[in-house]
């Protein structure tokens, strides 16, 4: 509840700093335009509070996407502890209303509240070892990484994995889908350490921001671009550097997963960006989800 407060504050203290933003620079044109001059050491203030503005405005946007992300993760989590209560609430139920029965019912009861707490353990337990080593994998790509600028690379660990964004400036030319030379070599520390944790899967998504494209060729709109740029990398990591194809999945998510704002050029280039999500497998998950207490 403190995080969708937190969201709901943060969202008001935007709103109220653009609104700011835009009556200061209404009075401002409207100065000027009443005056009919105005100097350019004027002027140049006025345009420089009105790009701040807009940055102030994707930083905070970004912010409000982190805390959303936490606080998913919360829920979750809260989740999964409800429904373990509401099973032994209603084991609890049908004991109490079936008085008769006396002991055997406890006695069940007592083996479901065992069980619960046993698969709780494990969670808690599998939850703490995919944490340490998401963090270690994190770590390790962070070294390997550590000549690469902080605005090309950025590699951190969200919601359980491990999420590597690279910019499209390192990666592709303007509207383009194949890869620079230069970025093969960031790709092949990335693929390095892919290849050391072999058992995790790999997600490439690419993304764009919302500018459309005007080509009558492939690529043809931000879906066929993203997508490309994604299949891209995917092929390299494959043929170039030897990471087992089984463990990749690739795609993209053109202008409709942005990061931050499209409406300033910072915050276009921002949301420009490939994705490697470094993650456990899914079948390992769902190993955990067959041993979980059954619900009589």
């Amino acid at each position: 509840m403190n995080f969708v407060l937190l969201d709901i504050s943060i969202a008001k203290n935007l709103k109220f700093m653009v609104m700011k933003a835009g009556k200061f620079l209404a009075v401002a044109i409207t100065a000027l335009t009443l005056t009919s001059c105005v100097s350019r050491k004027q002027y140049d203030a006025l345009n420089l509070n009105y790009k701040q503005s807009i940055e102030n405005l994707a930083e905070r946007q970004r912010e409000i996407q982190d805390l959303k992300s936490v606080n998913s993760g919360l829920t979750s989590e809260n989740s999964l502890l409800k429904d373990q209560n509401n099973a032994l609430k209603s084991s609890l139920d049908a004991c109490l209303s079936n008085a008769g029965k006396g002991s055997a019912n406890i006695d069940k009861l007592i083996g479901e509240i065992n069980a619960s707490n046993k698969y709780i353990k494990q969670l808690i337990s599998t939850n703490a070892k995919n944490d340490s080593l998401n963090l270690a994998l994190s770590n390790k790509l962070k070294r390997s990484l550590d000549n690469v600028a902080d605005q090309d690379v950025q590699v951190k660990v969200l919601k359980g994995v491990v999420m590597i964004s690279l910019s499209d400036k390192m990666l592709y030319k303007t509207g383009d889908y194949n890869v620079l030379p230069a970025a093969r070599e960031v790709l092949g520390k990335v693929a390095a350490v892919i290849k050391d944790y072999d058992t995790y899967s790999v997600l490439i998504e690419g993304n764009t921001d919302n500018v459309p494209l005007n080509s009558a060729n492939l690529p043809r709109d931000n879906w066929d671009l993203s997508a490309l740029r994604g299949t891209s990398i995917a092929k390299i990591l494959q043929n170039d550097f030897g990471v087992n194809p089984n463990r990749i999945t690739a795609g993209g998510r053109s202008e409709y997963n942005p990061k931050t704002t499209n409406a300033s050029v910072s915050g276009r280039a921002e949301n420009r960006r490939t994705e490697i999500i470094i993650m456990p497998k899914l079948d390992e998950f769902m190993k955990l989800m067959d041993i979980a207490p059954v619900k009589n």
